[in-house]
């Protein structure tokens, strides 16, 4: 077994893509020492700052004296406390919804929505770029899985036309992208969807908090959360917590705490990262120039890489991406910049297609523009353009 490892990490190795983590000794919502060195930090997904709010923390804190450091129990046993009904309560409100359901992490969110939902006889249609734990939820369920162009409502017409005959037929995409940063056609997804009786299921992690006049997220943005079956969430991101929801009808809600086994053979959330996300929840809505001032950080950067000449993509949020090619120039991109004080670690196959490495810049309210002058200015001296 030994052996056989190593020889595959070689493989790995040698095409560059072998990933091993980098141990932070101290973090704030805008800096990050590795390795000894201190580092503006363009790798968070700590979008608004909250997990450094000392309101979210002191919140956390008092739960953590109030129901102990861990869920005890899975849900459906002994692990459901009044925090999480209330967290619960609060975001099936956020987000427009009957009903939510808290997961202790986003990937077993969409791992248990799509397993519960699909078997054989159903189908998936999903977006080429979707994030991993869609791709697993879907290949784990057991449904026929169709692929659309990556944003193309043609690509999505063509098979909606192919599978009238499936049981259950669920749309399921990401509506922020999170290699790439941009932005999922949601309106054109949900008339599509009524026009052939689809399920619509969209993946709202890196849109909660951010997008939307009360940060409700993308489908809010849109004008389109009524036209939309089924909403996740994590509570990570731009909530500072840790964990995943979805929000739904509260027949979907009942039929998850039945059938998602996510949901019922695991340890429930910890009740302090519930309390975390609650606080962090109403900060979102009473606060709404922390997530202005993010797009505006985001915006600004994207638009003076672009006329710099740099390839950012489509990209339309928080996430700006920038081209590298291969893993190896990406590889040396990320470690010129870490040298210049800038953490930025390399994005590479499988996360992203082959040819199409690049260095991911996610941007925060934290950020002055000193810092977004600095990224600039390394970037620029570590590419060869």
């Amino acid at each position: 077994m030994k052996e056989s490892l190593k020889r595959e990490l070689s493989e790995i190795e040698a095409a560059g893509l072998l990933r091993r983590e980098r141990t932070a000794t101290f973090i704030t919502d805008r800096e990050i020492v590795v390795d000894g060195r201190r580092c503006l930090n363009f790798s968070s997904n700590n979008y608004l700052g909250l997990s450094f709010d000392e309101r979210v923390s002191g919140f956390a804190q008092s739960s953590y004296y109030r129901y102990g450091s861990g869920g005890t129990s899975s849900r459906l046993v002994a692990g459901t406390f009044e925090i999480h009904k209330e967290l619960e309560q609060k975001l099936a409100a956020f987000k427009g919804k009957e009903a939510a359901l808290a997961f202790p992490s986003g990937y077993q969110t969409n791992l248990g929505i799509i397993g519960a939902l699909l078997k054989d006889g159903d189908c998936v249609i999903m977006d080429k770029l979707n994030h991993a734990s869609l791709w697993d939820g879907a290949k784990l369920c057991g449904a026929r899985i169709f692929v659309y162009e990556h944003r193309d409502m043609d690509s999505l017409e063509k098979i909606l036309r192919r599978v009238e005959g499936y049981r259950r037929k669920l749309i399921a995409t990401d509506s922020v992208f999170s290699m790439d940063g941009d932005l999922a056609p949601l309106a054109d997804i949900a008339a599509l969807a009524k026009k052939y009786r689809a399920w619509t299921m969209i993946d709202e992690a890196h849109a909660t908090g951010v997008f939307g006049q009360n940060g409700r997220g993308l489908a809010e943005q849109l004008g389109v959360e009524n036209e939309i079956d089924i909403v996740m969430g994590t509570l990570s991101k731009a909530l500072g917590s840790q964990g995943g929801f979805v929000c739904g009808s509260r027949e979907f809600v009942e039929y998850l705490v039945n059938k998602s086994r996510s949901y019922i053979y695991t340890t429930a959330l910890a009740p302090s990262c519930a309390a975390a996300a609650l606080k962090a929840l109403e900060i979102v809505i009473t606060e709404p120039d922390r997530r202005e001032r993010l797009l505006k950080n985001a915006a600004a950067l994207r638009a003076k890489l672009k006329s710099a000449g740099f390839e950012t993509f489509n990209s339309e949020s928080q996430i700006v991406p920038v081209l590298a090619g291969g893993a190896s120039e990406a590889n040396a991109v990320s470690r010129k910049l870490f040298d210049r004080g800038i953490f930025a670690p390399a994005i590479r196959p499988p996360t992203v297609p082959e040819g199409s490495c690049r260095l991911r810049f996610s941007i925060t309210s934290a950020h002055e523009q000193k810092d977004l002058d600095k990224l600039f200015d390394s970037l620029s001296s570590a590419v060869e353009k």
